[in-house]
């Protein structure tokens, strides 16, 4: 017996694998945001909705686009990362933050967790890691990049 396509749906399963993560992009740099752009274009399971300057274009952007996962520099103009994740998340907790920074240390980490982030990648070691940790906090699931994980399961100890 023929279907016709009309009434065919796929069932919810099929449904969420085809869906890409919509990934805001929150970075000073021009290059960095092109970078990353091409790394989650290659990986063919995140798509990029929008692009910020800083932090205030990204609370604009986040409101406005309702990304999956808000992928955040800390050092910006105009207004920081641990800031702007502060008022994304005030306006809406069920935001999923990702920083991704340079500064990587454990202040900074703690900071970035304090303020909402659900996790924080190293830039040295984004090109490894980025397609995972979006996954993963996408999920909402932490995810921190691995020498970062290693020290604070080292801290708990």
């Amino acid at each position: 017996m023929k279907i016709p396509s009309e009434t065919f749906t796929a069932p919810a399963r099929h449904k969420n694998l085809l869906k890409k993560t919509m990934v805001l992009l929150v970075d000073d740099n021009a290059a960095v945001r092109k970078g990353l752009c091409t790394l989650l274009e290659e990986e063919g399971q995140s798509e990029v909705v929008g692009q910020a300057r800083n932090g205030r274009e990204a609370v604009k952007l986040a409101h406005t686009l309702q990304p999956d996962v808000i992928l955040m520099d800390i050092a910006m103009p105009i207004l920081n990362g641990f800031e702007a994740t502060l008022q994304i998340l005030s306006a809406n907790p069920a935001a999923k933050v990702l920083i991704l920074s340079a500064h990587s240390d454990d202040a900074y980490v703690d900071r970035g967790v304090a303020v909402g982030a659900l996790g924080f990648l190293e830039k040295q070691s984004a090109s490894e890691d980025l397609a995972e940790a979006v996954r993963e906090v996408a999920k909402g699931s932490f995810f921190f990049s691995p020498a970062i994980a290693k020290r604070r399961a080292s801290r708990k100890n």
